[in-house]
């Protein structure tokens, strides 16, 4: 067929209707009305939540290798972190029998010594089990709420440990619920040993959550950054014995008299879920004001002096 003969005019489809981009903003228009009505009306959801439901049996098949591949490791992972634990365990076990043992053979020269000595026995130290409810709403301070109060036997100043240390001090009690305020509190302050040196000190909290500081310590004063610092137990408050907080910083300076100790708390309060409440010393030790009555009473030269 001649070249000429060709009919070179475009198909029908093309010559008639509207042009092509009157289309693609007409169809452009109805997919942001659609959206748009979606978004408001929520049309789709029906069509949307039904779809899904089809899928869900898909979806469960195709991830079902990836599942089980997970799952293989999970296994394996747990085999094997079980396996290190069950070790840790058991090396822990020997040097706990260890450490009791020889808690044991200390216990009994002590108590050995103290008949020697004619001293009387050490104090048993009586607590009480407690829960962290939740964290007081006070900005600024730094006290936890505990779920036992009044009605379990509470006492008002009583010390709060955990497994790593003390934690704070009982300052209010309710009915059936307590509040803590723990050693980084700005009103916290409780007396320390230095089991290196044996300096005795008072730690005192911050208030603003980094720590706790060793007030007046002198500057030559012998106390090292990582030195422990426990309970000396001289205010009859806290036995003695707890951890309390390590040095975390020692700064001397030529124009001070005193040197500035930054302490860190072993005891953690953000993960602390469950406390013991200790009995107050005081309420173990031999009434004050008896012991201040009966010298006040004493004749002048036999007991007390003007």
């Amino acid at each position: 067929m001649p070249l000429g003969t060709l009919d070179r005019s475009p198909p029908p489809f093309f010559r008639q209707g509207t042009s092509a981009l009157t289309k693609l903003l007409l169809c452009a228009a109805a997919a942001v009305l659609m959206m748009v009505a979606d978004a408001r009306f929520k049309l789709a959801e029906p069509a949307r939540a039904g779809l899904a439901l089809v899928l869900h049996p898909v979806q469960r098949l195709l991830l079902s290798p990836v599942d089980g591949w997970e799952r293989l490791q999970d296994y394996l992972r747990g085999t094997e972190s079980a396996m290190a634990a069950e070790d840790q365990a058991r090396r822990q076990l020997v040097l706990q029998a260890e450490k009791l043992g020889r808690t044991e053979q200390l216990q009994a020269e002590n108590a050995s010594l103290r008949a020697l000595l004619g001293l009387r026995p050490a104090l048993t130290v009586k607590s009480l089990a407690a829960e962290v409810l939740y964290e007081a709403t006070d900005p600024y301070s730094r006290r936890v709420v505990v779920d036992r109060g009044s009605a379990q036997g509470m006492p008002p100043g009583a010390p709060v440990i955990n497994d790593a240390g003390v934690l704070g001090q009982v300052t209010r009690v309710y009915t059936l619920s307590s509040e803590v305020t723990l050693l980084a509190d700005k009103d916290a302050a409780i007396p320390v040993l230095n089991t290196r040196s044996q300096e005795r000190g008072v730690a005192f909290g911050l208030g603003d959550g980094s720590g706790m500081e060793l007030r007046f310590m002198a500057a030559n004063a012998d106390v090292r950054e990582g030195d422990l610092l426990t309970t000396s137990g001289l205010d009859g408050l806290y036995p003695p014995g707890l951890p309390v907080a390590r040095v975390s910083h020692v700064e001397r300076r030529g124009d001070s008299s005193f040197a500035r100790v930054a302490l860190t708390p072993v005891a953690r309060a953000e993960t602390a879920r469950h406390v013991l409440v200790l009995l107050p010393q005081q309420e173990l030790l031999p009434v004050r004001a008896e012991a201040a009555a009966a010298a006040a009473s004493a004749p002048i030269g036999k007991g007390r002096t003007r």
